[in-house]
């Protein structure tokens, strides 16, 4: 059988900087080189970075991707890569297009998510995407044109048949057109993003996939973060049989090197298969010398817990270095969400970049401002403590703001004290809020949910505790110092901002709030179903009605970074003038009822 040493270059890119990328895609090729391998494969849109969103309607851009992947394939060979095959994924055009007119259904320009096949200082040929998503965070019908044909290219004796992303998550399409022509491997470049379990969803779709297109699977994924975006890598093959036998670790940038036994070619593929033209590119006719193979690496797979926290952590490291900060700010009350966030961001960027505020009130306990001061002193973070009610008193001397007016005060001011720090020093104001309380609108607007990024937005309040928990046990593992002290984790959530104040003042238990907002939010069920489950009904009415009522909230709170099924924002869109309402006193035994 012939041999081919695969390497699989799970990259963290930058959307835009087509420079920094294309350094990137030469020393991760010539690290592929220098451990043997044959063919290098970079992620989807590597070269441009993922998702472009619409500078991909933009032409200089596009153009700009044109002439950075010629000049990567010239420069490859001129630092003496050239032999080495290099698959990369870039912004192209459909051909003839440049100027064309807007068409109903087509992006002007009609761009193309393609991937360049490389070889010897030329770009031999492109494959092109076919299916191009339109739900959940993906919207590249509007960006991109598809593809019709598979590219098949023959490399030292082994054809391969290259397809991108959404290709392989869609029923027949390229995958079976990999069989119809007897590829021996089927390689796909990924930029496929994270949320929790997914990582177990994709290795079932890649052991289904190989065993569909009868043959070895390679599959290379993004590292890093990009605005609410995080890629976990977790590149893998399979065999023909469906057996994961590599895997790459997640949240790593890096190369798998693989060495794989292919069948050879029983015939020259050309045609169509199901309307799909088969494009075949020999590269190298015969099979390379027979040679020892490495083993194949299996990285060890990460807890529930541990992959979470692992994405929440990227996100804001990617979103705080990619966009020029070097320190970020948050207000530390001694609770459990600003304390996992201190604790995130100290594991992000280091402590010594984090800075911590504790901004107490007349109504803040005493064991809240001693929590702020011990998670400081476990972490390391820079620390100061700025009272707030010499400002807060001339507000309400003025305005004889009372009640939940002088609550939001509060919290306004506190907001008002970080975001001077910010425009004074530089940092990037970290927002606390998590996903339950961003549902159902428990936070102030210009409050505490002021700041640039928001690393808890999609984590439920129930999940909170549980990274907190599990931070903390994995430190004792390692004999380090858990970050968050026990009593932040155990004592019962509060804003403080009046006497005796405790959430579930206005809220249900979390722990039922939560099973309902995933119901409600994550499942989009409506009254009826949300009453068939078991829910109250009284519950189910107050929920929706601060669920709904909070839109306008969401739009203006911070990105942050995506872990769960449908995050609000890029997953879940709604109008935020909206007349329909779920009424829970009309339904009855799940049927609607006329008023």
């Amino acid at each position: 059988m012939p041999q081919l040493r695969v390497a699989l270059a799970q990259l963290n890119v930058t959307v835009g900087d087509l420079d920094g990328n294309s350094d990137k895609v030469v020393s991760w090729t010539r690290n592929a080189v220098e451990r043997g391998a044959h063919v290098v494969a970079f992620p989807e849109l590597a070269l441009t970075g993922y998702p472009v969103e619409d500078l991909a309607l933009r032409a200089s851009f596009v153009d700009a991707s044109q002439a950075k992947i010629r000049k990567l394939a010239k420069r490859l060979a001129d630092e003496g890569l050239g032999d080495v095959v290099v698959i990369c994924g870039y912004l192209d055009r459909a051909a003839g297009t440049a100027m064309g007119l807007d068409r109903l259904g087509r992006p002007k320009g009609s761009p193309t998510n393609s991937a360049a096949v490389i070889h010897r200082g030329e770009v031999v040929t492109s494959a092109v995407k076919h299916h191009l998503p339109n739900y959940g965070v993906f919207d590249e019908f509007r960006h991109f044109v598809p593809g019709d044909s598979l590219q098949v290219i023959r490399i030292h004796g082994v054809d391969v048949a290259l397809v991108i992303c959404e290709d392989l998550w869609q029923d027949g399409g390229p995958v079976a057109a990999t069989r119809a022509v007897g590829a021996g491997l089927l390689l796909v470049v990924n930029s496929s993003p994270y949320e929790a379990n997914k990582d177990d969803v994709r290795g079932e779709l890649v052991s289904r996939r190989a065993r569909e297109a009868g043959c070895s699977l390679a599959y290379v994924n993004l590292v890093g973060g990009q605005d609410e975006l995080v890629f976990d890598g977790d590149s893998l093959i399979a065999d023909a049989e469906g057996k994961v036998f590599a895997r790459a670790p997640q949240f790593e940038q890096g190369s798998m090197v693989v060495d794989l036994d292919l069948p050879a070619p029983t015939g020259t593929p050309g045609g169509e298969h199901e309307s799909i033209r088969i494009e075949h590119t020999v590269l190298h006719e015969d099979p390379l010398p027979q040679y020892e193979p490495m083993a194949a690496a299996q990285a060890p797979r990460l807890s529930d817990e541990a992959e979470m926290y692992g994405a929440i952590v990227t996100g804001l490291r990617d979103y705080v270095q990619k966009n020029g900060f070097k320190t970020v700010l948050l207000g530390l009350s001694g609770g459990i969400d600003s304390s996992l966030v201190a604790a995130i961001a100290c594991d992000a960027i280091g402590p010594e970049h984090v800075f911590g505020v504790s901004n107490p009130s007349v109504y803040s306990s005493d064991h809240s401002k001693d929590d702020a001061a011990e998670l400081a002193a476990r972490t390391g973070l820079n620390y100061r403590v700025i009272p707030i009610q010499p400002m807060v008193q001339p507000f309400l001397d003025t305005l004889g703001l009372t009640g939940l007016a002088e609550e939001n005060l509060q919290a306004r001011v506190r907001a008002v004290v970080w975001m001077g720090l910010s425009n004074a020093d530089g940092h990037l104001v970290l927002a606390c809020g998590n996903k339950s309380e961003l549902a159902v609108g428990y936070s102030t607007i210009y409050g505490d949910a002021v700041g640039g990024y928001a690393p808890l937005k999609d984590v439920p309040k129930t999940v909170v505790w549980r990274l907190a928990k599990w931070r903390n046990a994995d430190a004792k593992a390692r004999g380090a110092q858990p970050p968050i002290p026990e009593n932040a984790i155990a004592k019962p959530p509060s804003a403080e901002l009046r006497p005796g104040q405790v959430d579930t003042d206005s809220l249900p238990p979390y722990d039922l709030l939560d099973d309902m907002l995933d119901d409600y939010v994550e499942q989009d069920r409506g009254t009826a179903e949300l009453l068939a489950a078991g829910f109250d009904t009284e519950l189910v009415s107050k929920v929706i009605q601060l669920v709904d009522k909070a839109e306008y909230k969401r739009r203006q709170y911070p990105p942050g970074p995506k872990i769960t099924h449908k995050a609000f924002g890029r997953d879940r869109r709604l109008p935020i003038t909206n007349a329909w309402r779920e009424d829970a006193s009309r339904v009855s035994t799940g049927k609607v009822t006329e008023s």
